[in-house]
C-alpha cells in the first residue's frame, strides 16, 4: 500500500484548486478471457477528464493505481509517464483555467475484491467481472480525482468479449461496433461508479408510481447472478422487497428516485454485504440461498436491499465532503434499513434483530481502544477503510433511533426531506443536517450532537429501586455510568410473573440525564420481578439489572412474552458476560435452559454464537471441556425436540454440528451424511452437508479424499470455498504449514479463498497445533501490510491474530510488538490494538469464570 494513502489535507487542497466537469472512461475488457498469466493480466483504460482550475495554483495530481501508463496528455501536451507517474499518482503541472487530461493506462484485474475483480467459475469456466471501489479503488480502474467531494458526470464505454453483457450506472446498449455505451450519470462521486460485465443471468421487471400531482415515475428494475446460481435465484422476492422499499422511500422522502434504472447484481467473491452504486447496486452472492435457510436469512437480505436503497438518497444524492462524516450515509442507511423493513415488508419484528444483533456489533466496537465518535477524525484513506465499523453503522443508527424518539418521527422525516432538496447532488457536513433537523423539530440539537455524535463510548444504565413495607416502589432511579454522561430518552418497564408468564404491567418514559435520574411516574407501583431499563430499546446503552431482576432472569428468561424485551435481556446478559461480571458458565447454562423456547430465530442464532464464544474464549480453561460437552448435549436435545422440518430444527442442527465433540456426536454426523441415520423432518441439502462435514474434518474424522468426494457432489464456486476451508481445518502440522504459506507467503489466492483458508486454519480444538504461529504472526504482519492490498491486509492481520493462545504470554508479545513498532502504519496498529483488547477481555472473563 505504499504511496496510495491520500490524506484529508491533500483532498481539501485539491478540492480548493479545481472542479470537475466530466469524465469519459473507455475500458477494453476483452483480455478478461483467454490464456494469460494471471498476475500479468491487464486491461486497457482510457480516461478523459475535463476540469477547471477554481483556486490558486498550477499543479495537482490525479489518482491511478496501475501496472503501466502508456500515455498522458494534458491540454494537448504529452507528458512522459516515466516522469509523472509513480504507481499511484500522476503529477500534473502547468494547469490552465480549463483543462483536458487524457490517460491511457494498463490496469490490473483484481483477485482481492478491490477495483475490477475477475472471477472464473470453476463449475463452467465462465468469467465474471464487477467493480468495487469504496472508499478509493476507482483509481484501480481509471484515472480519477479520488475523493467524494469532487463529484462529476461520467460516461462509460466498454469493449467486452463476444457474448457478454455489460452494465453500468446508467442505461446502456451495444452499438454496431460492439462497444457498450452508457448514458451520462448525474453528478456523483467516483467511489459509486460501477461496471459489471459477463455472461450473467439477468431478469427484468419495472416499478411504477403515480404521484399526487399526477406525474408518473417508471423505474426499470433488473437483477442478475452467475448462470450457475440461476436455479437458486428467488428473484421474485428480491423484486418484491425492492418495490416495497421504493414505495416506502417515495412515501417518506418526497424526492423521486433520481438515478433512472435500478439494477441489482449478486456477484462472487464480494468483500462487503453490498454497495450502493446508483442504478447498479452490487451484493455478495451469498444472499442467493442454495439450500434451506431460516426467515432470519431472508430478513437479513431484505434489510441489506433496503439499506442500499436508502443510500440512493443518503450517500448518493447527498454525499459527505470527506470520510469524517461517513455516518451521514451509513448510520442513516442502517437506521432506514430497519425502519423500512418493519413498516413496509413482512419482517415486522426487525427492531428485535436490530436490538440483539446490530447493537452487539456497536457495543463491541465502542469499547475497543480504537473507539471513536460517530463523527470521526479521518485523516486518510487507510483510516477511512477501518471506520466502516459498528460505530459508524449500528451505533449511529441507534442514536438516530433515539433522535426520532426525542424529536418526533414526522419532524425527523421532514428534516430529511429538506436536507435532500437543499443539498441534492452536493456534499455536506454534520452542520448541514443539524440545521434541517433543528428547523423541523424546534429543538436545539447542538448539545445533543455534541454528546452523541462527537464523543465516544457507551453508557451503562442501572436501576436502583427502594420499596415500602407493603412492597410498593418508593423510588426508582436510573444510574448512569460512562466517561460522557449523555441525555437519554429511555423507557423503564416493570414486569411480573402472571400465570407462568413474565409480562409488563407498568412503563414510563423519562429523560435520563446526569449520574442519577428518578423516574417519578413509577413511584407507588407494585413490586416488580423484573425492572428493564431501556425497554422498547429507545436509546443506546448497556443495561444492568438489580439483584432481584437478575435472579428472575436466571429462572424465567424464557417466560418473557414480548420478543423485543426478551432480546434486550439476552443482550444485557451477554454484555455482563463480556464485561467479566457474569461467569461464562452461567451464561451457557441460561442459554441451555431457555434458548429452546426462543421464538425469534435471529435471536436464537445470536444466542448460539454467544454461547460458543463463551466456551471458546470466556470460560476458565479447566471448564472448557465441560462447557463443550454441555453445548453438544443441549444442542442435540433441542434438535430432537424441535418441530420436524421447522427453521428451528435447521438452526439447532447447524448449532449441534458446530459444537459436536464426542465420538457419538461424530458418528451421528457421519450417519446423517451417508444416510445411515436420520432425524425426522431434517432435510440434508448440500449446504447442510458441508456444515456436517466441517467438524468431522477439524477433528480428524474426514480426510482429504472424503473432502474431495464432497466437492465432486458440489463442484461449484461455493463448494470450492467449503473445500478450501475444510482442507485448512484438518488437525495436521503439515496442513497448518501449508495454509500459512498460502496466505502469508503467497498472494495467489483470491480474497474469498484467503478468507476460507484463515477460517479453517484457526480451530478452537487445535490450540496446541497452531501455537507456534503466534510468534510468526508478529514477525510478518508489517510486511503483509506493506505488500498486500488493504482488504487482504485487514483479513490477514485480523484473521491470524493468535486469539486462541489466550494466555498472559500472548498479551505480553502483543504489547512488545506495539512498543517496538510505534511508527508502524496507524491502521495496522489499530488492528493489532483491537485484537489485543479482545484478548485482554477474554482473560478477564476467564478470571471471572474461574471464581464461579
Amino acid at each position: 500500500m505504499p504511496g496510495e494513502n491520500l490524506s484529508r489535507d491533500e483532498a481539501h487542497e485539491r478540492a480548493e484548486l479545481l472542479s470537475v466537469d466530466g469524465y469519459e472512461v473507455h475500458l477494453d475488457l476483452r483480455s478478461a478471457v483467454g490464456e494469460a498469466e494471471e498476475g500479468a493480466r491487464t486491461f486497457r483504460s482510457v480516461t478523459t477528464i475535463r476540469f477547471r482550475r477554481t483556486g490558486t495554483g498550477d499543479s495537482t495530481f490525479v489518482d491511478l493505481i496501475a501496472p503501466a501508463v502508456d500515455a498522458v496528455t494534458l491540454n494537448g501536451r504529452a507528458l512522459d509517464p516515466a516522469v509523472v507517474f509513480d504507481g499511484a499518482r500522476i503529477t500534473l503541472d502547468g494547469l490552465a483555467d480549463e483543462n483536458e487530461l487524457v490517460v491511457d493506462a494498463r490496469c490490473a484485474y483484481s483477485r482481492s475484491g478491490e477495483g475490477m475483480h475477475r472471477f472464473v467459475d470453476p463449475e463452467d469456466g465462465e468469467v465474471y467481472l464487477y467493480t468495487q471501489y469504496e472508499p478509493a479503488d476507482a483509481r484501480r480502474v481509471f484515472a480519477t480525482f479520488e475523493q467524494p467531494d469532487l463529484k462529476s458526470r461520467f460516461r462509460f464505454s466498454v469493449l467486452a468479449p463476444e457474448g457478454w453483457t455489460v452494465w453500468s450506472n446508467g442505461a446502456g446498449e451495444q452499438d454496431a461496433d460492439g462497444v457498450w455505451r452508457f448514458a451520462e450519470t448525474a453528478l456523483i462521486s467516483t467511489y459509486i461508479t460501477c461496471v459489471v460485465a459477463g455472461p450473467y443471468h439477468y431478469v427484468t421487471d419495472s416499478y411504477k408510481r403515480v404521484f399526487e400531482d399526477g406525474t408518473e415515475l417508471e423505474i426499470p428494475l433488473g437483477a442478475m447472478c452467475r448462470k450457475g446460481l440461476a436455479k437458486h435465484f428467488d428473484v421474485d422476492d428480491v423484486f418484491l422487497v425492492t418495490k416495497q422499499g421504493l414505495d416506502f422511500f417515495h412515501d417518506n422522502f418526497d424526492f423521486p428516485y433520481p438515478f433512472g434504472k435500478y439494477d441489482q447484481a449478486f456477484v462472487p467473491e464480494y468483500n462487503l454485504g453490498a454497495m450502493e452504486n446508483p442504478g447498479m447496486v452490487t451484493f455478495r452472492e451469498e444472499y442467493i440461498y442454495r439450500g434451506k435457510v431460516t426467515q432470519a436469512a431472508y430478513e437479513r437480505r431484505a434489510n441489506v436491499i433496503l439499506h442500499e436503497m436508502a443510500h440512493m438518497w443518503f450517500g448518493d444524492l447527498v454525499t459527505m465532503v470527506w470520510w469524517d462524516d461517513l455516518w451521514l450515509k451509513e448510520s442513516f442507511a442502517d437506521f432506514m434499513g430497519a425502519f423500512s423493513l418493519t413498516e413496509a415488508t413482512r419482517f415486522t419484528n426487525s427492531w428485535v434483530t436490530f436490538a440483539n444483533n446490530r447493537k452487539a456489533w456497536a457495543y463491541r466496537a465502542d469499547q475497543l481502544p480504537s473507539t471513536h465518535p460517530i463523527t470521526a477524525d479521518i485523516r486518510d484513506l487507510e483510516a477511512a477503510k477501518l471506520n466502516f465499523d459498528g460505530i459508524t453503522y449500528a451505533k449511529g443508527a441507534s442514536v438516530l433511533k433515539q433522535l426520532v424518539a426525542y424529536a418526533g418521527r414526522e419532524a425527523f422525516l421532514e428534516g430529511a426531506r429538506r436536507y435532500f432538496k437543499r443539498h441534492a447532488y452536493g456534499n455536506t457536513r454534520l452542520a448541514d443536517l443539524l440545521a434541517a433537523l433543528e428547523e423541523t423539530s424546534g429543538r436545539d440539537l447542538k448539545t445533543w450532537a455534541k454528546s452523541w455524535l462527537q464523543t465516544s463510548g457507551v453508557n451503562t444504565l442501572t436501576p436502583a429501586v427502594t420499596y415500602d413495607a407493603e412492597g410498593r416502589i418508593t423510588e426508582l432511579a436510573v444510574l448512569q455510568e460512562g466517561d460522557e454522561l449523555r441525555p437519554h430518552r429511555a423507557a423503564v418497564g416493570l414486569y411480573r410473573l402472571v400465570g407462568g408468564e413474565l409480562v409488563r404491567y407498568a412503563r414510563a418514559e423519562a429523560d435520563i440525564t446526569g449520574a442519577s435520574t428518578v423516574v417519578a411516574k413509577l413511584a407507588g407501583a407494585e413490586k416488580p420481578d423484573l425492572v428493564l431499563v431501556n425497554d422498547d430499546d429507545l436509546t443506546y446503552c448497556k443495561v444492568r439489572f438489580d439483584e432481584r431482576s437478575l435472579e428472575t432472569l436466571r429462572a424465567h428468561l424464557g417466560d418473557i412474552t414480548d420478543p423485543l424485551a426478551r432480546a434486550l435481556c439476552w443482550s444485557a446478559l451477554w454484555n455482563l458476560t463480556r464485561d467479566g461480571l457474569m461467569p461464562a458458565r452461567d451464561f451457557v447454562r441460561i442459554a441451555l435452559d431457555f434458548a429452546g423456547r426462543e421464538s425469534d430465530i435471529g435471536v436464537l442464532q445470536m444466542v448460539h454464537a454467544q454461547a460458543q464464544t463463551a466456551v471458546t474464549h470466556y470460560a476458565a480453561q479447566d471448564w472448557r471441556p465441560e462447557g463443550g460437552r454441555l453445548l453438544a448435549e443441549g444442542g442435540l436435545r433441542e434438535l430432537r425436540l424441535a418441530e420436524p422440518a421447522s427453521e428451528h430444527q435447521l438452526t439447532w442442527a447447524r448449532f449441534f454440528a458446530s459444537v459436536a465433540s464426542s465420538d457419538a456426536d461424530f458418528q451421528l454426523l457421519e450417519g446423517l451424511l451417508d444416510g445411515s441415520a436420520s432425524i425426522d423432518g431434517l432435510e440434508i441439502d448440500q449446504e447442510l452437508r458441508w456444515s456436517l462435514l466441517a467438524p468431522l474434518t477439524a477433528h480428524g474424522r474426514a480426510d482429504e479424499a472424503r473432502i474431495a468426494e464432497e466437492l465432486a457432489r458440489d463442484d461449484t464456486a461455493t463448494g470450492k470455498r467449503h473445500q478450501v476451508r475444510c482442507l485448512a481445518s484438518r488437525p495436521s502440522a503439515a496442513v497448518k504449514a501449508q495454509g500459512w504459506a498460502q496466505v502469508v507467503e503467497s498472494d495467489t489466492l483470491s480474497n474469498a479463498l484467503v478468507e476460507a483458508t484463515i477460517s479453517g486454519f484457526a480451530q478452537s480444538s487445535q490450540r496446541e497445533l497452531i501455537a507456534p504461529y503466534a510468534e510468526k504472526y508478529f514477525a510478518v504482519i508489517e510486511r503483509i501490510w506493506a505488500e498486500r492490498s488493504i482488504q487482504i491486509g485487514m483479513d490477514v492481520v485480523r484473521g491470524l491474530f493468535p486469539a486462541l493462545q489466550d494466555r498472559a504470554e500472548t498479551l505480553a508479545a502483543t504489547d512488545e510488538w506495539l512498543a517496538a513498532h510505534a511508527s508502524a502504519a496507524p491502521a495496522l496498529r489499530r488492528l493489532v490494538l483491537e485484537s489485543r483488547d479482545d484478548l485482554a477481555r477474554a482473560l478477564r472473563a476467564q478470571e471471572c469464570d474461574g471464581r464461579a
